[in-house]
């Protein structure tokens, strides 16, 4: 193999490539991946140029053999000899190809094959596993980011501070604080010195995550690093203090750019005015506003949008178009998040032809109508009863390619259950299911007092069967309890336990606490003490216990019951042993022991 290689870098010295040509009858080339990685080991001692054009001529060929080790040679190579930008493309190339590139034990392998000892290996191999981090600073593939750095930092190479910040950014997106935190720390436990770009992206992480104790932590450090704050840190600090509505610190902040010589752009502006609007304090908000323009900054589509929400959540529709107006004359052109403001707050107005106005609207402006737009009103005319639009409007949502989503069902089913149309309501849990939603309590009630109403328990009971028929991943017993629970808190006791036989004829286990609770209250609240105090031996004897979750979802559920009832029933559990710690000192703290 060795003298192989020789030769075809003779060869290639010479010019004579002819000579390494395939013929068309050759199946196979005649160069291996092994002779290629000898190859360019040679050539790096003379020529990398000869080298890199020798590579790209063994790709050339349909059935050229290449290896994870050709390639990196190639970039090391590339790398060492300051052809940076080409070094990085190639490598992006081929970390496409190869997924396992961030294991540990391929990289170790990858760096054996070109590490001499020498000073230009260590600057290469460390220049190129930053490249890897910040391909893989992505939300689907940060993981093997970390595990890149990891691998970098205990082999003695050293992440640069761009692919430190890029995979700290990574992590902020994907909202992993604790995560970035820790990763943090281990870069300044293992001597990398952060500037404004890594300290923007722990900012940003702070953002994320809402912690302005952090954040202002973050920046007493720069303080005390000497590392100056730029618009970037100012912008989100001021978002981050305008999210949790600390107006002063946002205007503190302001203030403090001014001495760092930071004019405020309309991204400052915007953080400002969303945060006086979230509050409902649109003067504040509209003073600003005009200021801006002063300042040297242009009110953009953000702006306008902000502010029309604002309005919008203020009840104040007649400023939010006159907004709306004022945009538009400046050129600013309306987003579907404006048009969303104006008819959720038109929906809940129940001003329904200004809202279909403003559809029709956008559909002359080619603005197309989003989730939002089509739930916002699909749910307004699930209110107003008028369930033969809203279910058009849903057919129209999904020809246009939107899906509708766990709102959309929601509102539906809600809205069918309301005029006791339960044969629809049915067809959109179904619809639901088959979608990938899971039902929550919530539209179980629904339906079970859709029935109730028509006094059809028959149909109550057959509820959990035909939905887990229908499959979608479904948890037995959350289907089960939600019924069961339901029925409880009618009192309908009889049609409760029926469907808790029936779990158990068919082997779905009962093991659930708040089941068995619901249906010992039920008895108790019915004046079956006795049929309620065996459901409470068997929660002994399964060793069932009621949490301070369980503890207030039966209060909350039968709240409309008498407290005498209930006291009954807490006193009951104390003296089998079935409530926690917790739920006893609560049960004595509010008098019902």
């Amino acid at each position: 193999m060795k003298a192989t290689a020789e030769g075809i870098c003779a060869i290639l010295i010479k010019g004579n490539w002819s000579r390494l040509q395939i013929q068309p009858q050759q199946q196979q080339p005649l160069i291996s991946s092994s002779i290629i990685d000898h190859v360019l080991v040679l050539l790096r001692r003379n020529d990398f140029s000869l080298a890199y054009t020798f590579f790209t001529w063994t790709l050339s060929f349909p059935q050229h053999c290449y290896s994870l080790h050709s390639y990196w040679n190639m970039v090391h190579l590339l790398t060492t000899a300051n052809r940076l930008q080409t070094a990085r493309s190639l490598l992006h190339t081929f970390t496409a190809q190869n997924h396992f590139l961030a294991s540990p034990s391929i990289l170790s392998s990858l760096i054996t094959t070109t590490c001499n000892g020498g000073n230009d290996d260590h600057v290469a191999n460390s220049q190129i596993l930053s490249w890897l981090i910040v391909f893989y600073s992505k939300p689907n593939s940060v993981q093997d980011g970390i595990q890149v750095f990891r691998f970098m930092v205990n082999n003695g190479l050293v992440p640069d501070l761009h692919a430190c910040s890029a995979l700290i950014g990574s992590l902020a997106k994907s909202r992993l604080s604790s995560t970035a935190w820790n990763l943090f720390d281990e870069m300044r436990n293992r001597g990398i010195v952060p500037n404004i770009y890594l300290y923007n992206a722990m900012l940003h992480v702070c953002f994320k995550s809402g912690d302005v104790k952090r954040a202002q932590k973050l920046v007493n450090e720069m303080e005390t690093m000497s590392v100056m704050p730029d618009l970037f840190s100012f912008n989100t600090l001021i978002s981050l203090f305008s999210k949790k509505g600390m107006h002063y610190e946002v205007f503190a902040a302001q203030e403090a750019m001014g001495k760092y010589g930071i004019i405020s752009d309309i991204i400052t502006y915007n953080a400002v005015i969303h945060g006086l609007c979230k509050d409902g304090r649109m003067r504040e908000a509209r003073r600003l506003f005009k200021e801006i323009a002063a300042k040297g900054a242009m009110p953009n589509q953000v702006t306008y949008t902000t502010l029309i929400d604002g309005y919008c959540k203020s009840n104040n529709l007649n400023e939010a178009f006159k907004l709306k107006e004022e945009m538009e004359a400046k050129g600013v052109a309306p987003t579907v998040i404006t048009y969303n403001a104006l008819i959720h707050r038109l929906c809940e107005d129940r001003k329904m032809k200004a809202a279909n106005d403003l559809l029709n609207d956008m559909d002359v402006r080619r603005i197309e109508p989003d989730s939002i737009t089509c739930n916002t009103l699909i749910n307004a005319y699930c209110k107003r009863s008028d369930m033969d639009f809203a279910w058009k409007l849903r057919n129209k949502m999904v020809e246009s390619g939107l899906a509708p989503n766990e709102f959309t069902y929601k509102a539906l089913i809600h809205g069918f259950c309301a005029i006791y149309e339960l044969d629809r309501a049915e067809e959109a849990l179904f619809d639901m299911i088959d979608s990938g939603f899971v039902p929550n309590y919530s539209t179980f009630c629904w339906l079970v007092d859709g029935y109730c109403s028509q006094d059809n328990e028959e149909a109550v009971t057959r509820i959990p069967g035909k939905v887990l028929r229908r499959g979608g991943g479904l948890v037995e017993m959350s289907v089960y309890r939600s019924v069961i629970r339901r029925l409880c808190m009618r009192g309908m006791v009889a049609s409760a336990v029926k469907l808790f036989n029936e779990m158990k004829k068919n082997g779905i286990p009962c093991n659930d606490s708040l089941v068995h609770a619901s249906l010992s209250y039920a008895y108790m609240n019915a004046g079956e003490i006795g049929l309620g105090l065996e459901i409470m031996d068997v929660m002994v004897s399964e060793q069932l216990s009621i949490s301070m979750k369980i503890f207030n979802t039966i209060n909350a559920s039968f709240k409309e019951d008498d407290d005498m009832n209930r006291q009954i029933f807490w006193n009951h559990t104390v003296e089998k042993g079935i409530v926690s710690r917790l739920v006893q000192k609560m049960i004595q703290k509010t008098g019902m022991d």
